[in-house]
């Protein structure tokens, strides 16, 4: 009987505890805006003053005495993740009456260049983005038709999954990020790989079966470039199984 006359009040005390947060929680008011975006190898498509500036100029409820329940702290969020350059947004208020908003960025893999028009990226998830003002990352190049059909229609297409894939093995092996430096993509899908190193361009075909196409690369450049030289051939297919064709 004791024991159960414990934990009934203990549960009262916990109910009236709860409900004075609450009560403390809606008189809580607004004590300032900090925005916090994470680096991308210390590098920021996106800056933090400018994300304060925005939310200050769209939402008047940012004003010192306001109550924090009157915040629409979804509208915050869903504002910020509608930046081209952000992948994900938290915004929360802490115990201090401060609006709290975190920010991860998109993180570029590879640049479409055009030279009649302007340039995007692509991001590491295939996200296709603009150009930014505050940073130029040094990564990959693509162009061609099917580089420009991708900007053209603000996606990779049916073909997407398979170049974002070339694009990461690219970008992973520091041997082939090193010599391989840029990308023509074709209007029917094909990819043609240019070198850091020697004037050949090498014809990949459709970015599939990637490791096995790229160690007949390493084939070309270990076994015929010591017999034959850098620059006795112009092209070099690796599209079709089993085959290295130099021309």
């Amino acid at each position: 009987m004791k024991r159960w006359v414990l934990f009934a009040a203990m549960g009262m005390i916990l109910a009236i505890y709860v409900g004075f947060v609450e009560i403390k929680g809606d008189e809580k008011t607004f004590t300032g805006l900090e925005v916090y975006v994470e680096g991308v190898s210390e590098l920021y498509f996106v800056e933090e003053k400018e994300i304060h500036r925005m939310l200050e100029n769209d939402f008047e409820q940012l004003k010192p005495g306001v109550k924090v329940s009157t915040i629409p702290l979804y509208e915050l969020e869903k504002k910020v993740e509608n930046h081209p350059f952000v992948k994900d947004a938290e915004v929360f208020v802490d115990l201090k009456g401060k609006v709290m908003v975190k920010v991860a960025q998109h993180i570029p893999l590879a640049r479409i260049t055009r030279p009649m028009a302007p340039d995007g990226y692509i991001s590491t998830e295939g996200v296709i983005l603009p150009t930014s003002t505050h940073f130029t990352p040094r990564v990959i190049t693509i162009q061609g038709r099917g580089a420009d059909r991708i900007l053209e229609t603000g996606s990779l297409g049916t073909d997407g999954d398979s170049l974002l894939e070339l694009l990461h093995f690219i970008d992973r092996d520091k041997l082939w990020h090193a010599q391989i430096s840029g990308i023509e993509l074709l209007a029917n899908g094909d990819v043609i790989l240019q070198q850091q190193v020697g004037k050949q361009v090498i014809e990949f075909g459709k970015p599939e079966s990637i490791e096995e196409k790229f160690k007949k690369i390493s084939i070309y450049y270990t076994e015929i470039v010591p017999l034959k030289g850098w620059n006795t051939y112009e092209r070099v297919n690796v599209k079709f199984k089993d085959q290295i064709i130099c021309e």
